[in-house]
């Protein structure tokens, strides 16, 4: 389904390039409905990286079309048109509707505006309506733009896509042309430049260039990643980080089932609502003393089956007695339905970690707890959805719950956000932002209630959350209504060596769970009380933070990350040289360097090109002068040859460099 809705507190909360940009999808609709004036918009709003607007249209828009839209858009921009709210009623907005006037350039007889008749239906009485005008066009819009047209800087079309009207399937397919939009061409012109060094970096293009995961859609599924060697080696460093870093933090580690019966999620809040979505369907497992009755249900569903074909099949048949039948047909499914108990693959590991800290008695001197897993979760995305290891159905997670006092509470989070600052050093990570989602107090109760209706409790756990960002100087933004439905969160906003921006992890306060899977500890005073609990996973999931490494890096991993760390090459295939070099490896082995040789008869600029195009980080060129001087000659991929060193010395830079996690 489609997004919440913006309130108007959010429009007016617009950067002024969300605003030049929003400018630019209402001129891109002029200049469609110039060359094809049936066009039907729907929605057009500012998004990440630009702008686009859905429309409907008999002609199939292709990129082919792009130089003619984009002339008809110079037009509108050279005309400086100005942009002019103006503010009417429900009853005038349907007849404009109805007319076909809204999001067209003039009225339109016979092609109403449907879509906005639906857009229409969304804004809440006692809000105002308001259209946005800029010559003959005129959108129902809340805004805001630029005053003029003239305003708009550069932009370009970039894509066009198919959409379901407000993102429900049952609606019916739109067209949707995306463009982008910034103040000059200078800005525009580095944005694509950006673009195609991230198509250059694309994980999926380096992932399958190095050999470090497959995704099998036929018959593993889509969504599903296969982890091979060399995308396991990645996956075990950075747990092997996170274990260590976690240990010397006071974490303890626990391991959890994949599974879990459907109980513990209607008690943790998951389901039936909130989570479901996300979640893989039910299976049912049938106890022996429910076999029977399944069997017996099942019979008399072929029964009754076979019954209806007879008497629909018969020209003077019962309606009563088909009526029955039906009646019975489906409260045998019910009764089916409730046999057995309901399983769900897990789709998060916070229940499980509670029943962990349910499992034993607990003291005000056992907190702070720090439970910590990498824990395999598996979500269902929907297919269009799935995008190589960004978006998958199964993840692991760098997961961790910690349990604490409210007079505790500060100091582990701060913890935490100290955590996420040491590996931001660790993989060279200098720009970041903490995004603190609060929730929104009118979505507590009613048919639109998105959080737990707790208005204290959000309070006092949004302060002491803002307390602490501010206090430790933490660069953030505060977000309302993203919250996580059981507290305040802070999201992880990161940007690769080439500028683009990923969200990377999560860091987020519950205050709702603990109390409803009857989490107690006694405190000091003799009283049985509910701790906080902090949901938090600095390296996010195995999944997006590798695809995030492999963009971030273009595949040239540093030393300690890198899937082949140091291939040892001869020159040559003579017997001493061979026996010199299969010594290096077995020595760097034993060592747990990741460490391969080419002893083969191929020239040695050919052994070289090869170990640069696998992206091995070090190569240790050995010939007949290095065996003569127990020496090594060193080559750095990406930085050519470093010259001849002693073996020993090298070997031992090469663990010292692992060891350290050097960039």
């Amino acid at each position: 389904m489609q997004d919440d809705r913006k309130t108007l507190d959010d429009r007016n909360k617009m950067t002024d390039l969300e605003r030049l940009r929003h400018s630019c999808a209402h001129v891109m609709a002029t200049a469609i409905l110039r060359l094809w004036p049936d066009a039907q918009f729907a929605a057009g709003p500012p998004v990440e990286n630009g702008f686009y607007y859905d429309v409907d249209l008999k002609h199939r828009i292709s990129p082919e079309d792009f130089p003619a839209i984009e002339a008809e858009m110079k037009k509108e921009i050279k005309a400086n048109r100005p942009f002019e709210r103006v503010v009417v009623t429900r009853e005038q907005a349907i007849k404009d509707s109805e007319s076909g006037r809204l999001g067209g350039l003039s009225e339109r007889p016979g092609n109403p505006s449907k879509f906005k008749l639906g857009n229409l239906a969304e804004i809440p009485d006692g809000e105002p309506i308001s259209y946005y005008k800029s010559g003959d066009f005129i959108d129902l819009c809340a805004g805001p733009h630029v005053m003029r047209t003239g305003n708009i800087g550069a932009f370009k079309l970039t894509s066009v896509a198919s959409a379901y009207y407000k993102g429900d399937e049952k609606n019916p397919q739109l067209q949707r042309i995306y463009g982008t939009a910034f103040k000059n061409k200078t800005e525009l012109e580095a944005y694509f430049k950006m673009v195609d060094e991230a198509k250059r970096r694309d994980h999926r293009k380096i992932g399958a260039e190095m050999g470090l995961y497959t995704i099998d859609a036929e018959l593993t599924g889509p969504g599903l990643p296969l982890w091979l060697p060399k995308g396991g080696a990645i996956c075990e460093e950075l747990e092997k980080l996170a274990k260590e870093t976690e240990f010397l933090a006071g974490y303890v580690r626990v391991k959890t089932p994949h599974i879990a019966k459907e109980k513990m999620y209607l008690t943790s809040g998951h389901l039936p609502l909130l989570y479901k979505d996300s979640m893989f369907p039910p299976m049912s497992l049938l106890e022996e003393q429910d076999r029977a009755r399944n069997e017996q249900l099942t019979r008399r569903k072929f029964a009754v089956l076979d019954e209806l074909v007879r008497l629909k099949n018969e020209a003077a048949a019962n309606p009563e007695q088909i009526k029955a039948l039906e009646r019975e047909s489906f409260e045998i499914a019910l009764q089916q339905d409730a046999l057995g108990e309901r399983y769900y693959l897990k789709a998060m590991n916070c229940p499980h970690h509670h029943r962990i800290f349910a499992a034993e008695p607990r003291s005000y001197r056992d907190l702070p707890l720090r439970l910590a897993e990498y824990g395999t979760c598996y979500r269902y995305e929907q297919s269009g959805e799935l995008f190589g290891l960004m978006r998958v159905r199964s993840l692991n997670m760098n997961d961790a719950h910690i349990y604490c006092t409210p007079e505790q509470f500060a100091q582990e989070f701060n913890a935490v956000n100290e955590m996420y600052l040491k590996y931001f050093k660790i993989f060279g990570l200098g720009k970041y932002v903490m995004r603190f989602s609060t929730h929104d107090p009118s979505r507590l109760t009613g048919e639109n209630a998105k959080f737990v209706n707790e208005p204290d409790l959000w309070k006092k756990t949004e302060d002491l959350v803002r307390d602490v960002l501010k206090n430790s100087g933490i660069d953030f933004v505060e977000v309302p209504n993203e919250a996580a439905f059981y507290g305040p969160k802070i999201d992880v906003q990161v940007w690769s060596v080439i500028g683009r921006e990923f969200t990377l992890a999560t860091n987020q306060v519950d205050f709702a769970q603990p109390r409803r899977m009857g989490l107690v500890y006694r405190d000091k005073d003799n009283t049985e009380k509910t701790p906080l609990c902090i949901h938090r996973a600095p390296l996010g999931t195995h999944e997006r933070f590798i695809g995030f490494l492999i963009e971030h890096y273009a595949g040239n991993f540093p030393l300690w990350l890198a899937p082949e760390q140091v291939r040892v090459l001869t020159i040559g295939e003579d017997e001493p040289l061979v026996t010199y070099g299969k010594a290096i490896v077995q020595e760097l082995r034993a060592n747990m360097v990741r460490a391969e040789g080419d002893y083969s008869n191929d020239k040695i600029n050919g052994k070289i090109q090869q170990a640069e195009q696998a992206r091995v980080h070090t190569m240790l060129v050995v010939g007949p002068r290095d065996l003569a001087a127990n020496a090594v000659s060193v080559r750095v991929h990406g930085k050519g040859s470093l010259g001849a060193r002693p073996k020993a010395e090298v070997v031992a830079d090469i663990l010292a460099a692992i060891r350290e996690r050097r960039a």
